[in-house]
């Protein structure tokens, strides 16, 4: 039986740079988390989960950076329930002090308990407890997770749940980790676990829902009937396998049904179309048109019958209005008479913090489009100011590219690159441009990378729209993702190919 609560507010913790980045082909470089977190903050979520500080040196740095830069939201990271995850997870978190918060999670279902855990009830149990009573030394912000809480005894789950609240936990956040639950389910848990865990209005209870079975925003929605009071979410529902609860689309769902829910967030809906594009954009990742809340279709109306609905009353085809979640009628902005100062207050506005010299480059790269382009939209500006973002220093640069092709003629591509005050060049035949001048970089750089996946879209609208590449590359087991856009799908191809060698050969140094 659902339990309709009272008016009250719903935690929104983004795990978007934590579990959202472990979606494959979505990896982030430091300044790119950072522009994300900034964007969050602006968003005004309450938590952040920056990333898993002992996975590695990268992931510890970005957790700290974030720590130590963005003000308001809490920043959180994660731990395994082992001291040294959570001594590593209390330093990378220790600069945003009292707003600081260890993440730890460990697993509670038969399954893990017998084929990765090989431990009992008890020695589980006891494990939990252990940690959480560690990780106050650190902090007073100390939040668990039971790993595969759904697939758990439910009498299990709660003697745990109360166990961790007694050790001091003031957060237990309750995972559909393999998203193999359905709504009822789901709810029916969550109101177990209030009637039968008797200091469980000592902590706040979450839910961290994933999309297997396409239902992570429902069964989100299940749980905050029922007595939850804080869901864990990405930008886009970005994540593991099949993603996870779409920020945007819970907390429209509570603004849209508050007839129902009676609940509310303190999100800037505002800011969530902007959020979505800054995520797809650095991640590589794209929306698909017919996403809810923030694809190009959301508010798109074709069929003869909605316009005219549409265009006499809106509210008989639309159930919220696209300002409401930051789309604009229009994005035009700047053209090429605009000058420095113009340009930099757009991307600042837009939420990109450049150096100068960045910022220098960048507005070179914005006239020379404006040189090609009829219209200059805010798409642009996101693809060029993510190029300046890339970490590249010392490596190479595209310096030159020339490509012959046509239906006689063996494609062939002329490539120069930059390194410091080195120039070198080369070429190389291939089965098309792109083919060609990716054969040349490899010849240049001395690797031997294997594409293993690629995709354009068109960045904005027109038929002088850049074209955004993505692609994934792989350098023996090493797999690294790049991104580039340009008017040129060969230049904006060769760009993101060198983006990633340049990784690789950054990684190779480590």
């Amino acid at each position: 039986m659902e339990k309709i609560m009272k008016p009250d507010k719903v935690l929104i913790f983004d795990t978007t740079l934590r579990d959202g980045e472990q979606c494959p082909g979505a990896s982030l470089n430091h300044r790119e988390k950072l522009e994300i977190a900034r964007q969050l903050a602006v968003l005004n979520v309450d938590v952040i989960e920056a990333g898993f500080p002992i996975a590695s040196p990268d992931d510890f740095c970005a957790v700290k950076a974030v720590a130590e830069t963005i003000k308001g939201p809490r920043v959180a990271g994660l731990a395994r329930c082992l001291n040294k995850d959570i001594e590593r997870c209390a330093e990378a978190v220790a600069p945003a002090g009292k707003r600081g918060r260890i993440h730890i999670f460990l697993a509670t279902s038969p399954i893990h308990r017998k084929f990765k855990l090989k431990k009992d009830k008890l020695e589980i149990l006891q494990q939990a407890v252990t940690a959480a009573k560690y990780a106050r030394k650190f902090c007073a912000d100390v939040e668990f997770s039971p790993e595969d809480a759904t697939r758990t005894e439910p009498d299990f789950l709660a003697e745990v749940t109360a166990a961790v609240i007694d050790a001091g936990v003031s957060t237990v956040n309750i995972p559909d980790t393999v998203g193999y639950t359905v709504p009822h389910e789901f709810g029916a848990l969550i109101a177990s676990l209030f009637e039968n865990v008797k200091n469980i209005g000592q902590a706040v209870i979450n839910v961290h829902c994933h999309n297997d079975l396409g239902l992570a925003v429902a069964n989100s929605l299940a749980a905050l009937r029922n007595g939850a009071r804080g869901v864990e979410c990405t930008i886009n529902g970005i994540g593991e396998r099949a993603g996870n609860c779409a920020l945007e689309e819970v907390v429209m769902a509570l603004r849209t049904r508050h007839d129902l829910f009676n609940l509310t967030t303190g999100i800037r809906a505002n800011e969530l179309c902007r959020a979505s594009k800054l995520v797809s954009h650095l991640t590589g990742l794209v929306v698909q048109r017919n996403k809810a809340i923030v694809g190009a279709n959301a508010f798109a109306h074709e069929a003869g019958i909605h316009q005219d609905g549409v265009l006499k009353e809106r509210t008989t085809y639309e159930i919220m209005r696209p300002q409401d979640v930051g789309i604009e009628d229009s994005e035009l902005v700047l053209g090429k008479h605009s000058g420095r100062h113009a340009f930099g207050e757009r991307l600042a506005r837009m939420g990109f913090k450049l150096n100068h010299e960045e910022l220098e480059r960048a507005y070179g790269r914005f006239i020379d489009l404006a040189d090609k382009k009829k219209a200059i939209y805010d798409d642009d500006l996101v693809a060029i100011a993510r190029d300046e973002m890339e970490e590249v220093s010392g490596l190479y640069l595209l310096d030159y590219l020339n490509v012959t092709t046509g239906t006689k003629t063996v494609p062939t591509a002329t490539v120069r690159l930059k390194k410091g005050d080195e120039i070198i060049q080369d070429a190389a035949c291939g089965d098309g441009p792109v083919d060609a001048a990716l054969k040349s970089i490899d010849r240049l750089a001395g690797v031997k990378g294997k594409l293993m996946d690629y995709s354009i879209q068109a960045v904005t609208i027109g038929k002088d729209a850049q074209g955004e590449v993505s692609l994934r590359v792989a350098f023996g087991s090493d797999i690294f993702s790049g991104r580039a856009a340009s008017t040129d799908i060969v230049q904006a191809s060769a760009a993101a190919y060198l983006s990633c060698v340049n990784r690789h050969l950054m990684a190779s140094r480590m």
